[in-house]
């Protein structure tokens, strides 16, 4: 297997409110990524382009913030079929969602969802608004994410799509989250950056369910942040976040993070052999 970019925005861009829209206009590529959310296969040759093996596509429910209902879970789950093994399927429930639990069991279970997406600052709550009893769903989704095995990718550090409330994407917020649910895989989505980098390795170091994935993160700046990325190298993942404004290309991005002078066994860990622990390879059908 090669290399796993753990965070790709391909979206339902017709979903999005128009402040939201008018962010992912400014990138210079927008009109020729928008082609290619009707035609995965010309986004698996962009993947084979740039190196990549597999791609996660990262896809999340926020209707107040970005504009993405519940019919991104269909997007994504009808998009990935043109190549399941390749492109892995992220969805998200809101908490706040009757039966929560059960939700997140159907998409895992009929949709083929590998992996739940929270985002705080868009959906507004705090990842551990659980623990005073007041968001029961929240503890709903991780609990039966937890029984069946699969990721929680959660949004820590800012952002800057209007109205979103950044206080909730404080990586320390996810301890709770890591004590309680000790055997859930949490993966820490663009590391806390730029405010919280610390607490997002702290929790690294901490747990040994948390993994620190550095999308969104320019390559020449991810040892500054992380200067301790040699010691944690066993719970991260590479993620780009592209089509995100910073990042222009795919290839040139894994480039650069190739070109950084870390250890060639610390290179594998993040780029192909950690991602396979937290997205493992499909069960043969």
């Amino acid at each position: 297997m090669g290399v796993t970019d753990c965070h790709i925005h391909v979206n339902p861009l017709w979903e999005m409110r128009p402040e939201a829209r008018a962010l992912i206009d400014t990138h210079p590529d927008a009109r020729t990524f928008e082609s290619f959310l009707n035609d995965p296969k010309a986004f698996l040759k962009l993947l084979d382009a740039a190196g990549l093996e597999r791609a996660v596509l990262v896809n999340y429910v926020a209707p107040q913030i970005i504009g993405y209902t519940e019919k991104a879970n269909e997007f994504v789950r009808d998009f990935v079929k043109a190549d399941p093994d390749r492109l892995i399927a992220v969805g998200s429930v809101l908490p706040t969602r009757p039966k929560a639990g059960a939700e997140v069991r159907r998409l895992v279970r009929r949709f083929g969802l590998r992996g739940i997406k929270l985002h705080p600052p868009h959906q507004l709550f705090a990842p551990n608004a659980y623990v005073d009893g007041k968001l029961k769903g929240l503890r709903e989704i991780y609990a039966t994410c937890e029984e069946l095995g699969i990721p929680v990718i959660v949004h820590t550090g800012t952002s800057v799509f209007p109205g979103a409330r950044n206080r909730y994407g404080q990586p320390l917020l996810v301890e709770d989250v890591a004590i309680d649910f000790p055997r859930l895989t949490i993966v820490l989505a663009h590391g806390g950056r730029p405010l919280w980098m610390e607490e997002a390795v702290f929790l690294t170091r901490r747990f040994s369910n948390v993994y620190l994935e550095t999308s969104s993160i320019p390559p020449s700046k991810l040892l500054e942040y992380f200067p301790a990325l040699e010691k944690i190298r066993d719970r991260v993942v590479y993620g780009s976040d592209w089509p995100g404004p910073g990042v222009r290309d795919l290839g040139a991005h894994l480039r650069a993070v190739r070109a950084l002078p870390l250890q060639p066994e610390t290179l594998e860990k993040i780029l192909v052999r950690n991602p396979l622990k937290v997205f493992p390879p499909r069960d043969p059908v």
